[in-house]
C-alpha cells in the first residue's frame, strides 16, 4: 500500500487516530480461529515481554546524565540522533534483553526501546522545570511575590507563556518532598520514581517482518492486520511465534482515501484494542486573514456559550445574532452524584485499609476488595461520561462555527485557572470540569473542517462591557437589578452604551472581538504546536469592541399597496350551534363551549377517580390534583364537563331476576 497521500491545492496532510477492536484472529499456519479472549491473551503475552524490557531500560537510565544525553540530540561522535526513539537508543548503545530462556525477535526489542525512549525524552522537560523551581525556591512556597514569579519564569525554558498552575503544581510536589524528608530534592529523578511501562505494543516501531496492515480491496472500511504473536507466555524458541491475521472494521470517521499506519495495541476489559493511526487530506488553516470568528466562553452551569462576530473592512466588529448556549445540567448533575459516590467509597476503602494494615487474613479483606472493584467501576463510569460530554460539546461548538461560516474559533486559555475561595463544593466542580478534553475535541473536529482554533488570554472577558469596555455591574437577574449576583451583567454607562445581558453572552463577544483584533499576533506554541495569542496589547484592545447594529424594524408605516380585503362574515369566537348528543358508549367527549357559569366557585373534586366525568389514572400512584374541579374542562386539569348521559338511566330489568 502506498504511503504517499495526494494533496490538492489548499490542502494539507493531517494524522489522526481512531479506535478499533480486534474481535477474532486466524492462525495462518494451522487455520485455527482465535476468539476475542484467546487473541487478547496472546496480545497480553507479547505486551508483558515488551513492558518488562521497557521497565528495565527506564530503571537503568532514569538519571539526569542519561536523560540529558538523549535530549542533547547528539551521540558521542557528534552525529545527530535519529528522530525515532528506538534508533536513538541503539545509537547510544542502550539495549534490552528478555528474561533468561525467552526468545524474542529484534522487532519486539524495538518496541521496548521505543516505549522507553519516548518516556525518557518526555522527562527532560520535567527535569528542566524542576531545576528552575529549585533554583528559584521562594521564601514562602504557598505565595510567591511578583519578583519571585519573574525569576522562576526566566529560569524555565519558555516560561514566559507557561501557565502558572504548572509551576504551582510542581511547587506543591516539592513541598510534599520537603515535608517528608526535611530537605529539597536534588532533581526530578529523586523527586519522582521511574515511570511505569504500559502493557501495549507500539507496532509503529516495527516493519513488515513483525506486522502489516492492508485495507480491504472490496470494502474500504475493512482492513487486515497481520502480526506475530507468541503461543505461550515464555516462548523458548522462534517456533513459538506464529502469524495471526486479524480482520479490523474501520470506524466511519476514517476516510476511504486515508493512508493507514500500523496501530498501537493495548488491553482493556479483557479485549484487545487497536489505536488506528491514519493520514488524510484536510483544508489548510491560517493564523490570520479571518473575518468571521466564533467566540466560545467556558462556564460552570452553562458549559459553553458561543456566538459569531464579523470584522468589517473599516475595522469595526459586529455580532452575528445573539449567540447560543450548550447546557448540560443533567449530565453535570450525574457527574456530581458519581463524584460524591466515589468520595464515599474512597473514605470507606481507606478506613478498611487502616483496619486491615498488614494482615492479609483480616475479616475485612473481602469487603475491601469489593470496594476497590466498585471504585474502579465508578471511575470508568465517570470517565465515559466525561468523554461523551466532551465529544458532544465539541461537536456543538464546531457545528456553530460551520453554520456561521466562521474560519476560526477563539477559546479562553484557562490552563492557569485554579479553583479556590468559593467553597468546597464549588471549588471541586470547577477543578473537575473537562475544559482541556473539550478543547482537544474541538481542535480535532475543527481541523476536519479547515477551521483554525486559537486560544486567547481570558483577562477581563467577563468583567468589561463588550461594547464600551466599561467595568460591568453583575446582578442576580434582569428583574432584580438591585440584588448582587453574577449571572446578569449591566453596563453602568446608561447614556452612552446601556448594554445589558447574560454574563456569558458578553464574554463570548469579548473573546471573539479580542481574537479578531489580535489575530496578527497569533503564534504556534513551541511545546504543543497549538495556535495561541500569548498577550493582549492595549492599543489593539481598545478596538476590540462590538458595534451595535441598527434595528431592522421599519419605522415608516406609510401605505405601500392596496388594503387587504376583510371577510364580511368573520368566524365566531364560540360555537353558536348546540353541541351534538354524546355517544351512548362508556367513553365521552367534552362538549363545545365554556364551562357553566351559573356558580361563582366550582366544586372541588372529592377524589381522583370519579367515574365517567373524570379521565382516570392508575390508582397505584397517589395523586392530589391542585385546583381540579368538575366543570373546569381540560385546562385546569384532566376533568371533563358533565355530559348529558352522566346521569345513569334506571335499570328496568333489575327486578326481573336472572335471565338464565
Amino acid at each position: 500500500m502506498s504511503r504517499k497521500l495526494p494533496l490538492g491545492e489548499g490542502e494539507t496532510a493531517r494524522t489522526a487516530c481512531a479506535r478499533g477492536l480486534l474481535r477474532a484472529g486466524v492462525v495462518e499456519k494451522t487455520g485455527e480461529v482465535l476468539s476475542a479472549a484467546a487473541l487478547a491473551q496472546r496480545v497480553g503475552w507479547a505486551a508483558d515481554l515488551v513492558s518488562g524490557m521497557a521497565a528495565e531500560l527506564l530503571a537503568e537510565h532514569w538519571s539526569a546524565a542519561d536523560v540529558g544525553v538523549l535530549a542533547a540530540g547528539e551521540d558521542a561522535g557528534g552525529r545527530r540522533l535519529p528522530s525515532n526513539a528506538w534508533m536513538a537508543l541503539r545509537r547510544l548503545g542502550w539495549t534490552a534483553a528478555p528474561a533468561g530462556g525467552v526468545r524474542v525477535n529484534d522487532r519486539i526489542v524495538r518496541m521496548a526501546q521505543e516505549q522507553a525512549g519516548r518516556a525518557l525524552r518526555s522527562a527532560n522537560w520535567r527535569a528542566e522545570l524542576t531545576w528552575a523551581v529549585l533554583e528559584t525556591w521562594p521564601c514562602d512556597p504557598g505565595r510567591r511575590t511578583p519578583e519571585e514569579w519573574d525569576r522562576v519564569r526566566e529560569a524555565v525554558p519558555g516560561g514566559r507563556y507557561l501557565p502558572s498552575s504548572v509551576i504551582r503544581s510542581r511547587t506543591r510536589q516539592i513541598t510534599a518532598f520537603v515535608t517528608k524528608h526535611g530537605r529539597l530534592p536534588a532533581d526530578v529523578f529523586e523527586l519522582e520514581a521511574p515511570p511505569r511501562a504500559a502493557r501495549m505494543l507500539l507496532l509503529s516501531a516495527c516493519d513488515g517482518q513483525q506486522a502489516t496492515l492492508e485495507r480491504g480491496e472490496g470494502d474500504p472500511q475493512r482492513a487486515l492486520l497481520r502480526l506475530q504473536l507468541p503461543t505461550r507466555s515464555d516462548p523458548p524458541s522462534y517456533r513459538d511465534w506464529t502469524w495471526v491475521a486479524c480482520p479490523v472494521t474501520l470506524p466511519p470517521t476514517v476516510p476511504p482515501g486515508a493512508v493507514l499506519h500500523l496501530p498501537t495495541l493495548r488491553l482493556a476489559g479483557g479485549t484487545a484494542r487497536a489505536d488506528l493511526a491514519y493520514t488524510h487530506a484536510v483544508p489548510r488553516t491560517s493564523r490570520t486573514g479571518h473575518t468571521v470568528a466564533l467566540g466560545v466562553d467556558w462556564g460552570l452551569n452553562t458549559l459553553l456559550s458561543a456566538g459569531a462576530a464579523r470584522l468589517h473592512g473599516d475595522g469595526h466588529i459586529t455580532a452575528l445574532g445573539h449567540g447560543a448556549q450548550f447546557r448540560a445540567a443533567g449530565i453535570l448533575a450525574r457527574q456530581h452524584r458519581l463524584r460524591r459516590l466515589a468520595e464515599s467509597l474512597h473514605a470507606k476503602a481507606d478506613q478498611y485499609q487502616r483496619l486491615i494494615d498488614a494482615d492479609e487474613q483480616h475479616e475485612l479483606s473481602g469487603k475491601h476488595e469489593v470496594l476497590r472493584e466498585e471504585l474502579q467501576r465508578v471511575g470508568d463510569r465517570r470517565s465515559n461520561l466525561n468523554d461523551a460530554l466532551a465529544r458532544a460539546a465539541a461537536r456543538w461548538a464546531v457545528d456553530q462555527a460551520i453554520a456561521a461560516h466562521a474560519t476560526v474559533i477563539y477559546l479562553e486559555d484557562l490552563r492557569s485557572m485554579e479553583a479556590g475561595g468559593m467553597g468546597r463544593t464549588h471549588n471541586t466542580r470547577l477543578s473537575q470540569t473537562v475544559r482541556g478534553q473539550i478543547a482537544d475535541c474541538i481542535r480535532h473536529l475543527a481541523a476536519e473542517a479547515g477551521i483554525a482554533v486559537v486560544t486567547v488570554p481570558p483577562r477581563n472577558t467577563s468583567r468589561h462591557c463588550p461594547r464600551c469596555l466599561t467595568p460591568l455591574r453583575h446582578r442576580k437577574a434582569p428583574d432584580r437589578p438591585t440584588t448582587a449576583g453574577w449571572k446578569w451583567a449591566v453596563c453602568p454607562d446608561r447614556a452612552g452604551c446601556g448594554w445589558q445581558g447574560d454574563r456569558d453572552h458578553g464574554a463570548w463577544q469579548r473573546i471573539a472581538a479580542r481574537g479578531l483584533t489580535h489575530q496578527a499576533r497569533t503564534v504556534a506554541d513551541r511545546a504543543t504546536g497549538q495556535m495561541v495569542i500569548p498577550t493582549v496589547v492595549d492599543q489593539l484592545e481598545t478596538k476590540a469592541v462590538i458595534t451595535p447594529t441598527a434595528e431592522t424594524r421599519r419605522a415608516d408605516r406609510s401605505k405601500t399597496g392596496p388594503t387587504r380585503r376583510r371577510n364580511t362574515r368573520p368566524a365566531p369566537r364560540r360555537r353558536r350551534a348546540p353541541s351534538p348528543t354524546g355517544p351512548s358508549g362508556p367513553a365521552g367527549k367534552r362538549p363545545e363551549g365554556h364551562a357553566p357559569t351559573g356558580r361563582r366557585t366550582l366544586p372541588r373534586a372529592a377524589h381522583r377517580h370519579q367515574g365517567v366525568t373524570t379521565i382516570s389514572t392508575p390508582p397505584t400512584r397517589r395523586h392530589r390534583p391542585r385546583g381540579a374541579a368538575l366543570g373546569a374542562g381540560f385546562h385546569l386539569h384532566a376533568h371533563a364537563t358533565p355530559p348529558r348521559w352522566a346521569e345513569p338511566t334506571p335499570d328496568v330489568t333489575s327486578d326481573m331476576g336472572s335471565l338464565s
